[in-house]
C-alpha cells in the first residue's frame, strides 16, 4: 500500500481525532477525547503546521499523524487497521529530527499505557521514563459541598476569564514547564466549543476569585470531566479543592452522568490529594523522555 505525508491543516482535525477515538475505543472500550482539542493544539504558539505537524495519507484516509511543539514534546499516533508497518517508526524519526532543528537537549511523548507497542517502540529508541499521568473518576452523588466560611461557589462568568487565568496559571507554577499566556489558555480552555461554564464553579471570598474549575463536555460519554482545578495559594488547606470537585461532580451528576473524571501529572504530587477527595486511578499514562 502507498502512504503518503503532508504537514496537517486545521481541516484535517476530525481525521486526526478518529484516529486517537478509534485507539481509546480498542483500549479502553470508551472515548474520552474530544475532538476539539485537536483543533484547540494545532493553534498553539509555536506550532507552524508545514514545520511541526505531519500526518500520514493511505487510499482511504488518514492512517497517522504527528506534531512537535516547541521541539520538546511530540505527540504519534497510528490507527490501529495501520500498526506494525512502520509509520510510527518513520514519525518518530521526522519528530526527533525536528526536535533537532529547535536544537531542543531532549524530546517528550505521551503513551498510553494499554499501547504497549508504542512503549516498546519508544523504549527501544533509548526513551526514559520521566512521569506518569492518572485519569481519575469519582461519583456524582453525595452531600452538598462544604464551603469554608466567607467564601461562596458560583458558575463561571465571562467577566472571570482574566482573573482564573491567572489563578490556574499561579496555581501550576510549581510543576509546569512554562507559563502559558492568556490567548494560548484560553484557545485550550473556555474557548472551545466544549468548554462547560454552567459546570465550571468558581470560588469567590470578598470580591476575589480564590479557586477555580474548568468542566469540558464529553458529548454521549456517561462522564463529566473537569480539565483544570486550581485554588489560590492562600486558600489552601481549608478544602477548597474538595468543595469545587464535589459542585463539579454533583452539577454533572444532574446532567445525568455517572462519574466526574479528570487527568492528574506525577509532577504535581497532587495524586494523594485526590484520593484523598475520593477518586479512584481509572486508567493511566506514561511521558517517555528521551536526550538527543
Amino acid at each position: 500500500m502507498e502512504f503518503q505525508t503532508r504537514p496537517a491543516t486545521f481541516d484535517d482535525a476530525p481525521a486526526i481525532h478518529a484516529i486517537i477515538a478509534a485507539n481509546e475505543q480498542a483500549w479502553h472500550g470508551q472515548v474520552h477525547s474530544l475532538q476539539d482539542a485537536i483543533a484547540a493544539d494545532l493553534r498553539r504558539p509555536m506550532i507552524t503546521l508545514d514545520l511541526d505537524t505531519r500526518v500520514v495519507e493511505a487510499p482511504d484516509g488518514i492512517a497517522a499523524w504527528a506534531w512537535v511543539h516547541g521541539g520538546r514534546r511530540s505527540q504519534v499516533d497510528v490507527h490501529p487497521s495501520y500498526v506494525d508497518r512502520g509509520l510510527g517508526s518513520e514519525l518518530v524519526d521526522w519528530a526527533e529530527g525536528r526536535a533537532r532543528e529547535h536544537e531542543s537537549p531532549w524530546l517528550a511523548q505521551t503513551v498510553d499505557d494499554a499501547d504497549l507497542g508504542g512503549a516498546k517502540l519508544l523504549r527501544g529508541r533509548g526513551y526514559e521514563v520521566l512521569a506518569t499521568n492518572w485519569l481519575l473518576e469519582r461519583p456524582v452523588d453525595g452531600a452538598e459541598p462544604l464551603v469554608p466560611e466567607g467564601v461562596t461557589l458560583r458558575p463561571f462568568a465571562p467577566d472571570d476569564a482574566r482573573v482564573v487565568h491567572q489563578v490556574v496559571q499561579d496555581a501550576f507554577d510549581d510543576w509546569q514547564p512554562r507559563r502559558h499566556e492568556y490567548d494560548e489558555w484560553a484557545g485550550t480552555s473556555i474557548e472551545r466549543d466544549s468548554f462547560d461554564a454552567e459546570l465550571s464553579p468558581v470560588a469567590v471570598a470578598g470580591d476575589e476569585i480564590v479557586g477555580a474549575v474548568i468542566s469540558l463536555e464529553l458529548p454521549d460519554s456517561p462522564d463529566g470531566y473537569v480539565d483544570q482545578l486550581a485554588v489560590r495559594r492562600d486558600f489552601r488547606g481549608r478544602g477548597m479543592a474538595r468543595a469545587l470537585l464535589t459542585e463539579a461532580a454533583l452539577g454533572a451528576g444532574r446532567r445525568g452522568k455517572e462519574t466526574l473524571t479528570l487527568w492528574t501529572h506525577s509532577g504535581t504530587g497532587a495524586l494523594a490529594m485526590y484520593e484523598r477527595l475520593g477518586m479512584r486511578v481509572r486508567r493511566s499514562t506514561t511521558v517517555y523522555r528521551k536526550q538527543l
